[in-house]
């Protein structure tokens, strides 16, 4: 019998995965509103723009797995509201760089602390070492080529 014939739809990895994606997500939104982020623009601010500076949009879709529309969505209240700026990057003037503005460091400054409080309850709740297990094993599966085996398999069956 194979893993195939085995499994039900009931024991879909993608499901459980985008399950606990939602939970986990609603707890940081809620600790996060004070702030006026949902956890989305925060990582966007925090992980991404702050650490590692102007990005492209493709860029920054790409770091974060994310496709282009959907970052698109949760960059523009972020540009509306003057915490990110989107110029025209220096080497290819169709390309946008995306960069944190003053008043977004000042917003991210003020959101690393409710950040924060999700954080440790998350971790309170789960256990600091099986968040840190957990955070490994996501980052691993991102590492992975599932998308390009999946698309490889699909043009067999043609």
């Amino acid at each position: 019998m194979t893993a195939e014939t085995r499994l039900g739809p009931e024991q879909c990895n993608c499901l459980a995965v985008r399950q606990a994606a939602r939970h986990i997500t609603q707890l940081y939104d809620q600790c996060l509103a004070p702030s006026g982020l949902r956890a989305t623009q925060f990582s966007v601010l925090a992980t991404k723009l702050n650490r590692k500076g102007p990005l492209t949009i493709n860029e920054l879709a790409k770091d974060m797995v994310m496709d282009r529309t959907t970052l698109g969505r949760n960059v523009r209240p972020l540009e509306r509201d003057g915490l990110i700026a989107i110029e025209a990057a220096q080497s290819d003037r169709r390309a946008k760089k995306l960069r944190l503005t003053n008043a977004g460091e000042k917003r991210l400054r003020a959101a690393i602390k409710t950040w924060s409080r999700a954080q440790a309850r998350f971790e309170m709740t789960f256990g600091a070492r099986r968040a840190a297990e957990l955070r490994g094993l996501m980052r691993a599966v991102v590492t992975t080529d599932l998308p390009a085996m999946a698309e490889a398999s699909n043009g067999q069956h043609r």
